[in-house]
């Protein structure tokens, strides 16, 4: 049996505050005590010592969280030989001491992560920096489940806010923006709708609350968007939705991959859940798969659950339950990349976002592109919902707010027909050709042939994304490259 589970069943335990839930390995308790009494006790004190930790923490600014997360030299001296970067734990499952602390550990009263698909020392660093940066500056707390990709936490999200609530087949539907990912996509209608019976209703135009409102019901389990959205840069008014959400006593889930916690943390503007891919712009290097799933303490939901953390701490709960029976663990390696990727996010996405500007800016006057989508230009039909919701963090704007950032994702359409794109494409010298986004390097896709492909023609029109469209993510490369190349390419045509 694992932590947690008895007899093939959710073991009740643990119960009460959402500290009682173990959170991993920091502090550790390493010594041996001469009872399981005894290593309670210990690792009391290390929640303690923990929960000091983060109070301490959470009064640093972003950058100072992005570089060190809860890793101190304390830490490092005491158990990790002074070591000054979080170390990489690649074994697959932890050794114990004793039977009293190995009781201790399954009862879920000592902290302990067992076995890799349960938890892991190097993924915890990770997921306690990402619940902090996706808090900062919220007056909000947060909690963070790390995953082998974004897929699987929206996959796991879902799942856990479409569970059957009574016996017997349960008509419920989940509201989700049209414009997304094209696997989210393919994941919704797929694999929720086709598979499993559940209702999944799209709304066309995620600015028109009346259009959200009218999908919603008495079965409605949740309502979902992406903002930015990929590849359309489409985006909706997240307060006055999450206030619609929770008017029906349900959660939002935001998948805000593009913005990052860096331009927007959803959760300070009401949303409920938050989805990162953290393959992304938050592992920038593009060595690593990874995902996120990060949830507000407490979300809203009319849910029964009888484990109380499936409502106080959302992520954990999905953590120690439905993730361990599931088993989408990310790899300690992945999560070492991403964690050292995370130190300069706002630098970066500082830098990118300015570049990007650039870039779109002479796209935008080119004499063969007839249309530029990117957030930072006034004629996106969102630049007003993108100016009151992505600013850089920690950022003047010599007026007391801070400075308004659109990311480094932008789209631009070809004039003629989509032989033109597929030339333009093919002749891009110095940018690369690749199904991703969010790299230091920049790199570009024809996403109605990749990834957006799969879903068809139908959802392609509905959705915006026509055979002309060019996705361009803008890497670090100088700006003035990056529009030769553009430009040489373009004129190919």
């Amino acid at each position: 049996m694992t932590p947690g589970q008895k007899n093939g069943q959710d073991d009740p335990r643990p119960s009460g505050r959402p500290d009682d839930m173990p959170v991993g390995i920091f502090p550790t308790i390493r010594g041996k005590h001469s009872s399981l009494e005894e290593y309670i006790r210990a690792a009391d004190e290390a929640r303690e010592r923990k929960n000091e930790a983060l109070s301490r923490t959470r009064k640093y600014k972003f950058d100072t969280i992005a570089v060190n997360g809860l890793y101190s030299p304390e830490e490092a001296i005491r158990h990790n030989q002074g070591a000054l970067i979080e170390p990489l734990y690649m074994g697959n499952a932890q050794a114990y001491q004793d039977t009293d602390e190995w009781e201790g550990a399954f009862r879920y009263k000592v902290p302990s992560w067992c076995y890799a698909r349960y938890a892991n020392p190097t993924v915890w660093y990770l997921e306690q920096v990402l619940g902090l940066l996706e808090a900062y500056g919220t007056g909000c707390d947060a909690s963070c489940l790390v995953t082998a990709s974004g897929m699987s936490a929206i996959a796991l999200a879902a799942d856990a806010l479409l569970a059957k609530q009574t016996e017997g087949p349960e008509e419920i539907n989940f509201v989700s923006s049209l414009q997304l990912y094209g696997g989210t996509f393919q994941q919704f209608t797929v694999r929720q709708k086709r598979d499993r019976g559940i209702d999944v209703r799209f709304v066309v135009d995620q600015t028109d609350l009346e259009e959200w409102s009218r999908k919603i019901d008495d079965r409605t389990r949740f309502l979902y968007t992406e903002a930015p959205s990929n590849p359309q840069l489409a985006f909706c008014d997240i307060r006055a939705v999450a206030d619609l959400a929770h008017a029906r006593n349900i959660p939002l889930v935001i998948d805000a991959t593009c913005a990052t916690p860096a331009l927007m943390r959803p959760i300070g503007h009401g949303a409920d859940i938050v989805i990162h891919s953290l393959t992304k712009s938050m592992g920038a290097s593009g060595l690593a798969v990874g995902g996120a799933l990060i949830s507000r303490k407490p979300i809203v939901t009319n849910l029964r659950n009888d484990n109380p953390f499936f409502k106080t701490s959302f992520a954990e709960y999905v953590k120690w339950l439905p993730f361990r029976d599931m088993g989408p663990a990310a790899s300690p390696m992945n999560a070492f990349m991403i964690l050292n990727d995370l130190r300069t996010l706002r630098q970066r996405m500082d830098h990118l976002s300015q570049s990007t500007q650039t870039i779109a800016e002479f796209l935008e006057k080119h004499p063969r592109v007839y249309r530029v989508d990117y957030l930072g230009l006034p004629s996106s039909p969102y630049w007003d919902l993108a100016r009151k919701y992505m600013k850089l963090v920690d950022s003047d704007d010599g007026r007391g707010g801070e400075v308004n950032r659109s990311g480094h994702l932008l789209c631009f359409r070809v004039n003629g027909p989509p032989e033109n794109a597929r030339k333009v494409f093919d002749n891009l010298k110095l940018i690369f050709r690749a199904g991703d986004l969010g790299r230091i390097k920049s790199m570009a896709t024809l996403p109605a042939l990749s990834t957006h492909l799969q879903p068809g023609e139908e959802f392609r029109n509905k959705a915006d994304i026509p055979p002309q469209m060019i996705r361009l993510c803008v890497g670090a490369e100088n700006p003035a490259d990056l529009m030769d190349d553009l430009d040489q390419a373009l004129r190919s045509i």
